[in-house]
């Protein structure tokens, strides 16, 4: 069995040997630009390319179109399915040429399609389509997408911004008080300290500011 290096070499030579005016090429691949004359017709450019990902090779189309040819969407569409049909059918017969060895190249998806005009006839296509590449087991599965390596360090801040940090050394501010602290002072001042009292300060702000007292006729707004 061809290590990782060996098949993505394979692909990638399969790939290069379909350069427009390749002389060794036996057959069509199928791209538009094969047809009509090469010089007395007007031919409309066009052409592939591989790259690799983890596990997957992603073709990607670009060519010229016609405005005519975009209508209607379905066909449109599924003409695009075909010709990454026959590249993926090329680039397995030239693989076998320069390897002697067959590849496995299994659909994801299906095509990613963007069309962009340049004028009020032609247009331009970029599309691209994704294989995993049969009997790789030696590579790593491709980890999380951009979006969700976003969503956890959006988190990962949220979490931060919640924890409170750590007071310096040389802050000399005082310490912020709760309103419960706020309130046994208050009732110190005005009725002594808890040392004289036979009631806690827990119990006094409940007679002070509970139910029995001024907190609910607040509606309950506590100062805090």
């Amino acid at each position: 069995m061809a290590s990782i290096l060996e098949v993505i070499k394979g692909l990638n030579q399969a790939a290069a040997n379909a350069y427009d005016g390749y002389k060794n090429m036996d057959e069509t691949i199928g791209l538009t630009r094969e047809e009509g004359h090469p010089i007395v017709d007007s031919r409309l450019i066009d052409g592939f390319r591989v790259r690799f990902a983890a596990q997957s090779m992603i073709v990607t189309y670009q060519g010229d179109i016609m405005m005519k040819e975009i209508h209607p969407r379905g066909q449109f569409e599924n003409e695009i399915e075909r010709k990454f049909g026959d590249i993926v059918k090329f680039l397995k017969k030239e693989y076998k040429k320069v390897t002697k060895e067959s590849v496995v190249l299994s659909e994801v998806a299906p095509a990613d399609i963007l069309v962009q005009s340049t004028s009020r006839i032609r247009n331009w296509v970029q599309a691209t389509k994704q294989y995993k590449i049969g009997g790789l087991t030696e590579v790593d599965t491709l980890g999380k997408t951009s979006e969700e390596k976003l969503s956890d360090n959006i988190k990962k801040f949220m979490d931060n911004t919640k924890k409170k940090a750590p007071k310096a050394k040389n802050d000399k501010r005082p310490k912020e008080q709760g309103y419960k602290d706020r309130e046994d002072e208050s009732l110190g001042m005005r009725t002594g300290k808890e040392s004289t009292k036979k009631q806690s300060y827990k119990a006094r702000r409940e007679d002070s500011y509970g139910k029995w007292g001024t907190r609910d006729k607040r509606d309950n707004k506590i100062n805090k």
